[in-house]
């Protein structure tokens, strides 16, 4: 195979934000449901979706381009692995980065400052309360990744009758999967009330929604979960985040955090895109290594080790 060519590394980089909306398109209009039963004609795509039949071709052509969605023929198209998983959660990513966010996003400046509040006249996480239709898709999007997340928490060292504070918890799918891997933990969902939940869900597995701002309290417990929450904040937000966490923990407790860990060097990872999206968004960064353990160390927390997808800290 071979090697792309600068200008084609460029227009890959370029065409982002086409494809980014592309997908959220097609995905609002929920073209992926329609052909879970197999192939289909453009017309009788349109029909059922209700859109233009020539620009919906030309969605889906784009897109066959690479990869998401297959032209069997001329005119007739099929899901494949990639456009499948726009059926669930990721299509909930596929609707936010190419709506709110594709808007934000388009306002990055250098200035440090996020881009959100300038385009819609509010920060992210205002406008989100008052959207509750957006804030069931956010919900739904975050939900993405959570057997992995599970994973690893699954692994950590539990004495096994603790009580578990997932901080900005969500639905609670998190902490949910996690009592379901370890049954003798108990669960608290800690999260704003507008939250979108299944409570019957959460009580059949053990946990509580507890509703609340984590820049205010949290409740008490043993072991405090931090899953994909502190990207979305500058240092000083963090630091408040993390200071409360420390108010309510007493000196035995833990603090997992799940996050990325930018890592040196010119090599891919997702933090570093990550990264510039919470910029544009909340004014968030991803960090690396040393800007954990300052954040943490500043906080009352003390680092027990930090790896890619899983920071452990106990109390200084």
């Amino acid at each position: 195979m071979s090697a792309v060519s600068p200008e084609e590394q460029l227009w890959d980089l370029l065409r982002g934000a086409l494809a980014a909306r592309a997908l959220g398109v097609v995905s609002d209009l929920g073209v992926p449901d329609a052909l879970a039963g197999g192939a289909r004609t453009v017309r009788e795509l349109a029909e059922e979706v209700d859109t233009d039949r020539d620009t919906l071709h030309r969605l889906l052509r784009a897109l066959a381009s690479d990869g998401v969605f297959v032209e069997q023929a001329p005119g007739v198209f099929s899901n494949t692995a990639a456009s499948e998983l726009l059926r669930d959660s990721w299509g909930g990513f596929a609707h936010l980065f190419g709506g709110a966010w594709h808007r934000a996003a388009g306002g990055l400046e250098s200035t440090g400052e996020p881009a959100f509040p300038a385009t819609f006249g509010t920060d992210f996480w205002s406008w989100l309360a008052t959207q509750p239709e957006e804030r069931a898709t956010f919900d739904r999007a975050m939900v993405e990744g959570t057997d992995r997340r599970v994973d690893r928490l699954a692994r950590v060292a539990w004495r096994g009758d603790e009580t578990v504070v997932d901080v900005g918890g969500g639905n609670g799918s998190l902490l949910v999967a996690l009592l379901g891997r370890r049954p003798g933990l108990r669960g608290v969902v800690y999260d704003l009330p507008e939250t979108v939940r299944d409570e019957d869900a959460l009580r059949n597995a053990g946990c509580a929604f507890v509703a609340g701002s984590f820049f205010d309290s949290v409740p008490a417990g043993d072991v405090y979960v931090l899953s994909t929450v502190l990207h979305d904040w500058g240092d000083e937000p963090a630091d408040r985040i993390l200071r409360t966490v420390r108010a309510a923990a007493g000196d035995d407790a833990r603090l997992l955090v799940v996050e990325s860990v930018v890592p040196a060097g010119n090599g891919p990872h997702p933090a570093k895109w990550l990264d510039l999206l919470v910029l544009a968004l909340f004014g968030g960064r991803s960090r690396n290594d040393a800007q954990w353990r300052a954040l943490l160390r500043a906080a009352g927390w003390e680092p027990v080790s930090i790896a890619d997808g899983l920071i452990e800290a106990r109390c200084r």
